[in-house]
Order: structure tokens, then C-alpha cells, then sequence
């Protein structure tokens, strides 16, 4: 089963179609955490363009949850009492969801989960986030010499950052140099939540080597922190390759030094793809999809194609 699922994984990241599907759903609800994040706009747009390709008529109605469960449960119910067959879903909280998951299955609806884990979906598609905390760890582990005091500025408790902290503590552990000074603060996934936890751990501790934060708004944030604190002892690794932070490795004086990139635009269109293929009845050979993510660095960026290249 693991081959299987390392072979279709390969076969999506590469772009390698998977098996044809009938035509696709007339229309598709989609929920995302925030289409105030690039993230989100561009998976809506990944799933539109493969909507189309399945169904030219095809109709995908984008809504953001904001975070908030009881919006995302509306959102849900509407999607439901519209009709619409597949149901593309960015959990605002993987196990909260599950009532609204079994009443859209229940209505004759496919829920696809993208970007992070949603108990009972049909099927999901992500970053493989424990990779992505990982390599960026292990570059900031490379970078402060393997020794050193270090922060994770955390998140939301969605799959997708829990995996990321997993993957960046293994990294860590393997260091008996680097110490860890705190790793439980909430940004809330945001550049305004960055700036507030950063402020804060930079009150607590007169000296910080390394941080690694969840997601790109949130290094920025901190990364704004510390400039204004006038803080430049330590180097600052993420998750993303958002359009930020591909400016923040290209700035002169920035301590943002490396991103985990992902690929929203094709996790939705693999999502939506695939969503279509169980909903016309063929089981795809794994349930879950893992996309390799890529470390973007001051050193790569320039090869980067990012978020917004032509695809």
C-alpha cells in the first residue's frame, strides 16, 4: 500500500494524469480558511481551471471560513442545499467538521479535504507538511551551526501545522547543541500574530538563534519584530513560498533565510480531479495524497517559479 501511495504521489507532483474520469460536477462548493491568503486564492483558481477542463459548464463557488467553525458549517449546509455534488473543503477543524461531512455524504455529495485533514472525507490531498517542517529545521539547524537557541512559533491546530512542528522537532532532536525556548505560542497563522508572538518571545529572551514559524506570514511578522526591536542575532525559516516571502529572500537585510514551498494551485486541482473521479464511482488507488514540498532559499529563490508563474 505504501508504494502505491509513493507512486501516485510521484505521478500527481509530476503532473501525470490520473485515470479518466466521466465528465465532471456541473457545480463545487469550496471552503477555504481565508481568501484574505494568497494561499487560498490560488487554490480556488487551481480548482476552477480543472473544474473547467472536466466540465466547461462547471460552476465553483469559493467561500471563506475565516477560521470560524460555525461559518464553515453554514458554508457547508449552503453548499449542500444548492446541490452541488463535490464539496471542496479546507477544515477549519479536522474532527469538529465531521457532522457537516456526513450530511453532505449523506445528500449524495463527494467531500475532497485539501491543504489539511478533515476526518471522514473522501479523500485528501496536501503538502507532506512533516517533510516540509523538516527541511526547513534542518536548514536553520545547518545555519546556526547545530548548536544554538531556537523558538517554533506555533498555530492553529489544523493537520497541516501540527505535521509541520512534528517534522521540524524531529529535526531538532537529533541536535543534542539546540535548545528549545518555546514552542506552544499561537500566531494564529497570521502576519499580525507573528508580530505579537515575536514580540513577545523577544521580551522573554535576550537571545534567540533560530526561528521557525508555521507559515510565511507569520516569519514575516516576526521578522518585522525583531527589526523594530532592533534584534538581528537570528535566522528565520517557514513554510509556504508565498509571493512574500520570495521578496523577503531577495531583501538586503531580511532574517527570513528559507521557505518550505508548496503548490496550492495544484493541490486543488489534483483535489478537484480526483473528488470527480469518486464521485463518478472509480476509487482512486490511495485515499491520500502527499505532494513533496521544495526549500526555497536566498540562494534558489531566483529559479523559483512560485505561486503566480503561467501554468
Amino acid at each position: 500500500m505504501k508504494s502505491q501511495h509513493l507512486l501516485l504521489a510521484a505521478a500527481v507532483s509530476l503532473g501525470v494524469p490520473l485515470a479518466a474520469s466521466a465528465a465532471g460536477p456541473d457545480a463545487i462548493g469550496m471552503s477555504v480558511g481565508s481568501l484574505g491568503n494568497p494561499f487560498f486564492v490560488a487554490t480556488v483558481h487551481g480548482a476552477q481551471a480543472e473544474a473547467k477542463k472536466l466540465n466547461p459548464n462547471a460552476r465553483v463557488t469559493a467561500t471563506s471560513a475565516d477560521y470560524d467553525l460555525n461559518k464553515q458549517f453554514t458554508e457547508m449546509d449552503n453548499f449542500v442545499a444548492a446541490g452541488d455534488k463535490l464539496i471542496l473543503l479546507n477544515a477549519v477543524d479536522p474532527k469538529a467538521m465531521v457532522p457537516a461531512i456526513k450530511k453532505a455524504q449523506a445528500a449524495g455529495a463527494v467531500v475532497s479535504a485539501f491543504d489539511v485533514a478533515a476526518i471522514g472525507a473522501n479523500d485528501t490531498v496536501m503538502t507532506n507538511n512533516v517533510k516540509a517542517g523538516a527541511i526547513a529545521c534542518q536548514y536553520l539547524a545547518d545555519k546556526i551551526g547545530g548548536k544554538g537557541d531556537v523558538v517554533i512559533i506555533n498555530g492553529p491546530p489544523v493537520s497541516a501545522v501540527l505535521d509541520r512542528v512534528k517534522g521540524c522537532k524531529d529535526v531538532f532532536a537529533k541536535h543534542s547543541g539546540i535548545k528549545m525556548l518555546s514552542d506552544n505560542q499561537d500566531a494564529k497563522g497570521s502576519r499580525d500574530g507573528g508580530f505579537a508572538v515575536m514580540q513577545g518571545l523577544l521580551t522573554r529572551f535576550p537571545h534567540i538563534d533560530g526561528v521557525f514559524a508555521i507559515n510565511d506570514p507569520t516569519a514575516i511578522g516576526a521578522d518585522l519584530a525583531a527589526k523594530q526591536l532592533r534584534r538581528h542575532e537570528m535566522v528565520i525559516t517557514s513554510v509556504d513560498g508565498a509571493p512574500d516571502i520570495e521578496a523577503a529572500l531577495k531583501q538586503k537585510g531580511s532574517l527570513i533565510v528559507a521557505s518550505s514551498s508548496q503548490d496550492p494551485y495544484k493541490i486543488a486541482e489534483i483535489a478537484t480531479r480526483v473528488g470527480a473521479q469518486i464521485l463518478a464511482g472509480q476509487k482512486p488507488a490511495e485515499t491520500t495524497i502527499l505532494l513533496d514540498p521544495q526549500l526555497i532559499t536566498r540562494d534558489n529563490v531566483g529559479e523559483y517559479k512560485g505561486w503566480e508563474a503561467p501554468r
